[in-house]
């Protein structure tokens, strides 16, 4: 598989083939998964928010299940605050997909149920970040993601 390169900083990631297919080790999980052009985005970001804008490993879940409006869905990366609460979703698309209102609505949906106060939508190429407004129930586009001060 030939892999595309992010607007995010390069990192070194475990990669093997087994069975016909490629995968990646992920860190956060502890299990190789399958190298798909989302995943790709999901590793990178993850470790981008963790190398670069410090929210800490042990606070951040890839892949987690979450419920909104009674069906079973998973975000790509939660980060915690250090009492528990959700503090930022992630939601990855494959460079090929653009980041349009309805993933914009996907990821509101998602944070109706975690009630987070970031957001940040990525297809590796093109980055957007919001801050919730719960009370006044807007977002606000920022121009970079804080680092992490939970």
């Amino acid at each position: 598989m030939e892999l595309p390169v992010l607007n995010f900083p390069s990192y070194d990631f475990r990669l093997r083939e087994e069975g016909g297919r490629a995968e990646i080790f992920d860190e956060w999980r502890k299990i190789w998964v399958r190298l798909t052009p989302e995943e790709w985005v999901r590793q990178h970001a993850a470790r981008w928010l963790k190398e670069e804008k410090k929210y800490p490993a042990g606070l951040t879940s890839l892949e987690r299940t979450i419920r909104v409006n009674g069906m079973t869905k998973r975000c790509d990366v939660v980060a915690f605050g250090k009492s528990g609460e959700p503090v930022l979703i992630v939601e990855c698309k494959a460079p090929d997909v653009r980041i349009t209102q309805d993933v914009f609505d996907q990821a509101a949906r998602y944070n109706l149920s975690l009630g987070a106060d970031l957001f940040f939508l990525t297809n590796g190429l093109n980055h957007y970040c919001c801050r919730a407004d719960h009370e006044g129930k807007k977002y606000h586009f920022l121009k970079e993601l804080p680092p992490y001060q939970y």
